[in-house]
């Protein structure tokens, strides 16, 4: 599964899903993580609901010189995503030759929970129609390391394998940004997600 990016300039990263699984957290740990590379980092955020249950999207971008946070679409080299709608719902900024990661998990939206919608039955499918796709296990790797919070980390070593950036960097990343007590977890987590994708 492992690749190294394509040889341009900038990464374009995009990472969602809804409020509550830290997505701010994963790109927080991917920003830092970039800018210890030497890179130039930029990241725009939209929260939405973000406390719980709405849809959350960050925009990373590093490389050389980096002019705006903002990726275009159809110019993101990755969309990782921690839930298939969220996957669907932000796929038209994937570039041709983009990936998606996405967590295997469904969080049915609100307005499906409230009749208003159906869950689409073939997103896997569609997904795949928009790009090389992914589907990770997240859930159930956090649920054997006994924190469903540790979905993000897991999902971040997996998409680390893509990326030009070494893992001593991954890892001095996690422990600046998460709190001392569970570095460890979220250590084991990412290397547990590195593991898949190799």
């Amino acid at each position: 599964m492992a690749k190294s990016v394509r040889e341009k300039e900038n990464t374009n990263v995009i990472i969602c899903g809804v409020g509550g699984q830290g997505i701010i957290l994963a790109s927080d740990v991917l920003c830092y993580c970039a800018s210890l590379a030497g890179f130039d980092v930029k990241k725009s955020e939209v929260h939405g609901m973000a406390q719980r249950g709405g849809s959350v999207i960050t925009h990373i971008r590093f490389g050389g010189k980096v002019y705006s946070p903002l990726i275009a679409q159809g110019t993101a080299d990755y969309i990782l995503a921690f839930e298939k709608v969220e996957a669907l719902r932000y796929a038209h900024y994937l570039e041709k030759n983009g990936e998606i990661i996405v967590d295997n998990r469904e969080i049915p939206p609100m307005s499906v929970l409230v009749g208003e919608a159906e869950y689409p039955a073939d997103i896997d499918r569609r997904l795949t129609r928009m790009g090389k796709t992914h589907f990770i296990d997240a859930t159930s790797i956090a649920a054997e390391l006994g924190n469903m919070r540790v979905v993000n980390i897991v999902l971040l070593g997996v998409l680390s394998r893509f990326l030009r950036l070494k893992e001593k960097h991954w890892r001095d990343a996690i422990r600046k940004n998460v709190k001392e007590q569970f570095v460890d977890l979220n250590i084991q987590a990412f290397g547990r997600g590195r593991e898949i994708a190799g």
